[in-house]
């Protein structure tokens, strides 16, 4: 894996991933950025989410679960001093599909924190993670 980012103007960058993607970043106004885009830390807390949304919905799939939506709203703390890691993050899914069974989606939701989220078991070395869900019938 593979990414390239370079410096566009102030504050600016634009990252260009292994696969051709072009993703752009910025700072705050307070950090002499023009808040143009996304900060660094917030793409990584977008990319822990999209991790595990990404395995909880093909879990449940391979279950053959009658999933049809997945959506995982996070909640982060960082710490007060450099370096400003995460010290909590807070993933709530609510999981839509047809007689979901809680079990189901604990299990993967269990499943992706423990073995298959490589962005969560990353930052679970510096922030404490908890998980909540939510079903919606289709």
């Amino acid at each position: 894996m593979e990414c390239t980012v370079r410096w566009h103007d102030g504050m600016s960058f634009i990252a260009e991933t292994g696969s051709g993607h072009l993703v752009a970043m910025d700072g705050a106004p307070d950090a002499g950025g023009r808040n143009l885009a996304p900060r660094p830390m917030e793409l990584l807390l977008a990319g822990m989410g999209g991790c595990t949304a990404f395995d909880v919905v093909l879990i449940l799939q391979r279950g053959r679960h009658a999933v049809s939506g997945c959506t995982v709203k996070l909640q982060a703390e960082r710490a007060d001093t450099d370096p400003k890691v995460f010290t909590r993050i807070n993933l709530h899914f609510t999981v839509t599909g047809k007689a979901l069974k809680p079990e189901a989606v604990e299990r993967a939701l269990k499943l992706s924190a423990e073995k298959y989220c490589s962005a969560s078991i990353m930052l679970e070395k510096t922030a404490e993670i908890s998980h909540s869900f939510e079903l919606v019938e289709a």
